[in-house]
């Protein structure tokens, strides 16, 4: 925050009670006492919930510190679930989710319906390290059931419907989108030309997927799009409209630069 701070405010001098007086989560619970702030967390360190994720602690749970099994809000662990599997379907337009169970709704409409619904089936559960802005590192705990449903279906339809060129260049764009939120540079210009690319690579990222859910594990049943680069009839090897002989000359080509490292080798 103090970088989005600098950037529309840069006159301001920023105070962080909390950093300043080098509090631990401890301390900072007694003084909420003190002054009469209600505290609900149910471990120490509280949370931080959000509609796309639950961050669970803020790094104040010790390195094998076992987790309680209410101290979820949407998750409960694979033998808590239900022992009847559970479907649905979304749909992607241009990357975004249009329609859940084939209801047009909104983003806002859908992420808290797969919480609940991934929750229940024990997906979304995030137990990791991280290195933090500072480089140190530390536990951290996390439930995000909607975030991690959305996520493995959308790099699957990229990659149903991107070259593998962009497959593999997006990876890096990605990374280092990633990297400027979580380090407070939202409104850095380079999030800007970031945006641009990620926005139009997606301009083919069309599906519908139906996908079943069951005690942690989330599998894809059906997958479809009008804009894949998917060609059945080419790609199987059940069809005979490619001719594989036609693989001898770019193996032949493609092995060249080899040839010549092995006989430079020899040399």
């Amino acid at each position: 925050m103090h970088d989005v701070f600098k950037m529309f405010a840069p006159n301001l001098k920023i105070l962080v009670p909390v950093r300043d007086f080098d509090l631990t989560r401890l301390e900072e619970e007694a003084l909420c006492r003190e002054w009469g702030v209600p505290v609900t967390g149910m471990i120490t360190g509280g949370d931080d919930k959000t509609m796309w994720c639950r961050s669970i602690a803020s790094g104040a749970i010790d390195l094998n510190q076992p987790i309680p099994d209410d101290i979820w809000m949407w998750y409960p662990p694979p033998e808590k679930a239900p022992d009847q599997p559970a479907y649905f379907t979304l749909e992607f337009e241009k990357e975004i989710r249009v329609k859940l169970n084939g209801k047009q709704k909104l983003l806002g409409e859908i992420i808290p319906e797969l919480n609940v619904t991934g929750g229940i089936h024990s997906i979304g559960k995030i137990d990791m390290f991280e290195d933090g802005i500072m480089d140190l590192k530390r536990r951290e705990v996390y439930e995000a059931p909607a975030a991690t449903i959305i996520l493995k279906l959308h790099r699957d339809l990229e990659q149903f419907c991107l070259t593998k060129d962009e497959v593999q260049f997006k990876k890096g764009i990605d990374r280092k989108w990633v990297f400027l939120i979580y380090h407070g540079m939202a409104y850095h210009p380079l999030r800007y030309d970031l945006d641009a690319f990620i926005e139009a690579s997606q301009k083919v990222v069309n599906g519908q997927y139906k996908v079943k859910l069951y005690k942690g594990n989330m599998d894809i049943v059906h997958r479809e799009s009008r804009t894949s680069l998917f060609s059945l009839e080419i790609r199987s090897i059940k069809a005979t409209r490619f001719d594989q002989r036609r693989c001898a000359d770019a193996a032949f080509i493609r092995g060249l630069p080899f040839e010549m490292l092995a006989k430079r080798k020899k040399r």
